[in-house]
């Protein structure tokens, strides 16, 4: 992602942490790993699982939920990589987990993510096909 891409995505996101707005600006896919997520306030650490991938965030299937607005780091492992950020809880539904906005990526970490959505995009595009 270009320099200017990653700005604009960071002025979106201190200007907009509901999933509402994320949801409607990247396309969500599904996509199970395991992802780690530590309360910097608390340093609570919550083990879950992945349901679905944007380039804006993911959505967490978990049982123990932490409060909206709460600032966490974020560790996904898949496929031998591992994705690291800084982010914030914008929902949580004791029915159906938490939702995750992204709002600080680092270079290297970013084309991890790239890499992912773009694996993502193109398994969505060969099934459509078929």
């Amino acid at each position: 992602m270009r320099a200017n891409s990653r700005t604009a995505r960071q002025a979106f996101l201190e200007r907009n942490t509901s999933a509402k707005y994320e949801r409607a600006c990247a396309r969500r896919y599904p996509f199970v790993a395991s992802i780690e997520l530590t309360d910097l306030q608390s340093e609570t650490h919550i083990r879950e699982q992945t349901s679905d991938l944007s380039l804006f965030g993911c959505h967490v299937d978990a049982d123990h939920l932490l409060l909206t607005g709460t600032t966490v780091r974020i560790r996904i492992v898949h496929a031998g990589a591992s994705f690291v950020a800084l982010g914030k809880v914008a929902y949580a539904v004791s029915s159906t987990g938490m939702g995750v906005a992204f709002t600080k990526i680092e270079p290297n970490y970013q084309l991890v993510l790239d890499n992912w959505i773009g694996q993502l995009r193109d398994a969505g595009e060969k099934q459509a096909k078929v």
